[in-house]
């Protein structure tokens, strides 16, 4: 048992093998939280436990709403500024991510085809004078069909269901080719079919040897799918293992769940993997 709270003072770090070296050193190297305190002017979120991310690592970020998840992981992307602390990425290269956010924050009206949506994962490595066009490219084509959207590379996204707008940003996602994912409740509103597909795209990248940080409600894929979670609520931090850490107890004081739930999923043995606390 190694979970550990904010409050602890031995750091915790997760041994895993790397399954692939996709930037050389890059990937040999640990994703570092030191001494992070996120929140706002005049509020403070929570204080996370200094961690070691390892490559290959799958990590799932949980917690009620309002409890800091995205604020998490825009302080991971630089975007929001830690009240204290720093995230050291490996050799500084925090450019080298691929993030996905919250539905709520993409405008699905803008006049794109859905093959110039997914070719924006290219962005970067594109310079301004180029004339090679990522979007009629095979790697693009590759990436449309790992998530099943061959046939509507040229109608205009806003057409697509909610399911298809997720997985066309996956396929962006995946033209990136980054070593870092980063994805912002990637689950949410979507179809069980496209959950499945999704979830089997994330570890492919875990068995790549990619690093995932997940904003994520769903218990039982944290348990089945991650090597680690960070549980935020309550202005507490727990991270470590998912099974050590999703314990009933923990669940209820961060406020994750209530009693009378957290007690019917122990009474009924729902295949979660939660642990009876001591």
């Amino acid at each position: 048992m190694w979970a550990r709270r904010s409050d602890d003072s031995c750091n915790n770090s997760i041994s895993k093998p790397l399954d692939a070296d996709l930037d050389g050193s890059l990937m040999s190297s640990d994703l570092q939280i030191r001494d992070l305190t996120v929140g706002f002017s005049g509020r403070t979120l929570f204080r996370a436990p200094d961690m070691d991310v390892p490559a290959g690592t799958t990590l799932a970020v949980l917690g009620a709403n309002g409890s800091g998840k995205s604020s998490f992981i825009k302080a991971l992307l630089g975007v929001l500024s830690p009240l204290s602390g720093e995230v050291i990425w490996p050799h500084q290269k925090s450019h080298a991510i691929a993030y996905l956010a919250q539905r709520t924050e993409f405008d699905q009206l803008f006049p794109l085809r859905v093959r110039d949506l997914i070719a924006m994962g290219k962005w970067r490595g594109t310079r301004f004078w180029s004339r090679r066009s990522w979007a009629h490219s095979d790697e693009l084509l590759d990436a449309a069909a790992r998530v099943d959207l061959q046939g509507v590379l040229n109608e205009p996204m806003h057409i697509l269901s909610g399911g298809q707008l997720q997985r066309a940003l996956f396929a962006r996602v995946i033209m990136q080719d980054a070593p870092f994912v980063v994805l912002d409740e990637p689950f949410t509103a979507i179809d069980q079919k496209t959950e499945r597909l999704l979830q089997e795209l994330i570890l492919e990248w875990r068995e790549q040897g990619r690093t995932v940080v997940l904003a994520i409600h769903d218990l039982s894929a944290v348990l089945r799918h991650c090597d680690a979670a960070l549980l935020l609520g309550e202005g507490r931090a727990t991270f470590g293992a998912p099974a050590e850490v999703l314990t009933p107890q923990n669940l209820i004081e961060q406020g994750y769940l209530s009693r009378d739930r957290a007690a019917w999923i122990v009474d009924h043995q729902v295949s979660l993997g939660l642990k009876r606390s001591a």
